[in-house]
């Protein structure tokens, strides 16, 4: 085992969620291009933290479990391309004021324990391909409905030549 994790928080949708979002990845790749995220690693990130010693992971714990979120429904229900590096995610309309504020305690929690990741403005999405060659035709969705009840810490890992995600723990939302 490595010293060091790659490591995000993150929505981890019910495997329901991650076929349908899966589905319209394969769809779009005849328009776009690119590869399909595997259906098992479709998420939503919360806060980036990249490589972190393996201590330094563990650490994350408490900071996570003193989070007091509220569940939500997120309504994803638009296609967005970046072409600067070249994916095509899928969003939200309207990003719930719930995610917001939950993306803004971990980031509150973890800048003051010392914890380093992207400042930019927090922009909800979900990675569908990578390396596609240009944007849909057509970016409206039929809405995939995801009801957020937890969220996660998860590692991103090498494996035979791709990267496969390993929730380590999840903490439930409150009701």
């Amino acid at each position: 085992m490595s010293e060091s994790a790659r490591v995000f928080f993150a929505l981890w949708p019910a495997p329901g969620v991650q076929r349908a979002l899966g589905d319209i990845a394969r769809r779009a790749r005849h328009d776009c291009g690119g590869r399909a995220v595997p259906d098992h690693n479709i998420h939503l990130t919360l806060v980036f933290l990249g490589n972190l010693p393996r201590d330094r992971v563990t650490a994350l714990e408490p900071f996570a479990s003193a989070v007091r979120g509220r569940r939500f429904a997120l309504s994803v229900d638009c296609l967005e391309y970046w072409r600067h590096n070249r994916i095509l995610w899928a969003g939200t309309g309207a990003c719930p004021e719930a995610l917001q504020e939950l993306v803004a305690q971990l980031q509150d929690a973890l800048a003051g324990a010392g914890y380093r990741f992207d400042q930019r403005p927090y922009v909800p999405h979900v990675t569908l391909l990578r390396g596609a060659r240009r944007a849909p035709a057509d970016t409206r969705l039929s809405a995939v409905e995801w009801p957020v009840e937890d969220f996660a810490l998860v590692e991103s890992a090498p494996r035979e030549g791709a990267r496969v995600y390993q929730v380590l723990r999840s903490w439930p939302l409150d009701g």
